[in-house]
């Protein structure tokens, strides 16, 4: 894959080895790479879990500070599951399509430009390669070379001109994979109560295996997230399980101070 290659390329520069950031920049590596390129909505799955383990837990925390039931955590709980989840789902799926849309638009705008006015759009390109340093012979070599071909001709405005990149997104199933993944991992922090209620013998303390598990959780999907960021899994890890227990100890000083109010 072209994110594996990347990565590759990324551990061989921080340990300075040549010998490996050789091996990546070969012609079948590089081909093969493109050739295999996936995991286009794993970013949507990976925030969309990190949302529905924080938000979630949150609940559980400011309702355990507030010393309120069990049965106020799940109500509580599954409102925020549900309703967050379809409200993060539906935003991602218009934010997602609003983009697509643009981007089509912007295509078809220097399609229509370069149809019925090719000599502007060509000085835009001679523009755009004197920029990069491209002169006489050169700049006249690479200009006509990229304007020889339509789909280079505007892919290359997309990206050098409007710094779009052209993503193969489905937006419903950009929306579904953070939905999805905002209730699996947005159950995590309320399971030890609905086993509770499921097995009512349980003699634990269902608080802290709430927080065992949501800690848990969080690194495992924090580390997920370096496969977005290209940061360590370590690093992304811990981060979230830091942004996650700051959001808890937040939300639990609320729900202890509001009940010291008598609410």
């Amino acid at each position: 894959m072209a994110d594996k290659r990347v990565k590759k390329a990324q551990e061989a520069y921080e340990k300075g080895d040549i010998e490996s950031t050789k091996k990546v920049h070969t012609k079948d590596a590089i081909e093969h790479a493109e050739n295999h390129k996936t995991g286009k909505h794993l970013g949507d799955f990976v925030y969309g879990a990190l949302d529905g383990i924080v938000t979630t837990f949150a609940v559980v925390s400011g309702v355990e500070g507030a010393q309120l039931s069990s049965s106020i955590i799940l109500i509580l709980g599954f409102a925020n599951l549900l309703g967050d989840g379809v409200s993060m789902g539906v935003g991602n799926y218009l934010s997602t399509k609003s983009e697509l849309d643009y981007i089509k638009k912007e295509r078809k705008r220097e399609e229509w430009e370069i149809e019925n006015y090719p000599e502007g759009e060509k000085m835009e390109i001679r523009h755009i390669f004197h920029k990069k340093g491209f002169r006489g012979k050169d700049l006249d070599r690479a200009t006509g070379i990229v304007t020889s071909d339509k789909k280079i001709w505007v892919d290359t405005m997309m990206t050098e001109e409007l710094g779009l990149v052209e993503e193969e997104k489905t937006p419903v199933i950009s929306g579904l994979a953070t939905f999805t993944a905002f209730v699996i991992a947005g159950f995590i922090p309320l399971l030890a109560f609905v086993l509770k209620i499921l097995i009512p013998s349980l003699t634990i303390d269902l608080f802290m295996v709430s927080i065992f598990l949501t800690g848990l959780a969080l690194f495992v999907v924090g580390a997920m997230r370096s496969l977005v960021t290209r940061l360590s899994w370590l690093r992304s890890g811990l981060e979230m399980l830091f942004v996650g227990g700051i959001t808890a100890l937040v939300a639990y000083g609320v729900g202890f101070f509001l009940r010291g109010l008598g609410v």
